[in-house]
């Protein structure tokens, strides 16, 4: 669901996958190779939402801010199923771990990782190529080359299914019988592991 507020209409670039599940209002600004899943909130009322190329907001998410406030995921962020970024940046290819809180102000420099169901305070400064977890999330180490690599390939995935959804996706009636030749999943997505 795309919706206009007051003067403000959400650009959303062709390339991108908006799921019409998922709910794009106002002053919003969606790039190239974009994923937008079921269910996530982009709410551009108070403020502005910036997307850049490149980055998938799964199931669940919410974007928002306070009056005023430019909350900006520049190229390539991920950012994991019912994570909540609130009036935050977050810097080039870092990763929100699922369920995750991004408070105002905040600033996650690049090639950094999240981890799942951590809480990010209000004016947290957060170095490059960190590992953050917890609640209040704090550093606990860099992150190696092959972390950052590993959650390149993950987001490349979320790339991979704009481009699919754009094609493949498509409402249908359910089977009544499950056929013989039922298809595997994964078959198209089974370069990346988990680490």
């Amino acid at each position: 669901m795309i919706y206009k507020f007051k003067e403000f209409t959400p650009f959303i670039d062709p390339s991108a996958f908006v799921h019409p599940m998922a709910c794009v209002t106002g002053c919003v600004r969606i790039g190239k190779d974009v994923y937008i899943g079921p269910f996530a909130v982009l709410r551009g009322d108070f403020g502005e939402i910036i997307i850049e190329d490149g980055c998938n907001i799964q199931e669940h998410c919410m974007v928002h801010m306070f009056p005023g406030i430019t909350t900006h995921l520049m190229k390539n962020v991920h950012v994991g199923h019912g994570a909540i970024i609130h009036g935050a940046v977050i810097e080039e290819n870092c990763l929100i771990g699922m369920n995750s809180v991004v408070m105002d102000d905040v600033v996650i420099g690049r090639n950094s990782i999240v981890g799942a169901m951590s809480f990010v305070k209000e004016a947290t400064r957060i170095e490059e190529k960190s590992l953050v977890v917890g609640n209040p999330a704090k550093v606990v180490k860099q992150v190696s080359e092959d972390m950052i690599n590993w959650k390149t390939k993950g987001t490349e995935l979320y790339q991979q299914l704009a481009r699919d959804c754009h094609n493949e996706l498509r409402e249908v009636e359910p089977l009544r019988m499950i056929p013989e030749n039922w298809p595997i999943p994964n078959q198209n997505y089974s370069s990346w592991k988990r680490q």
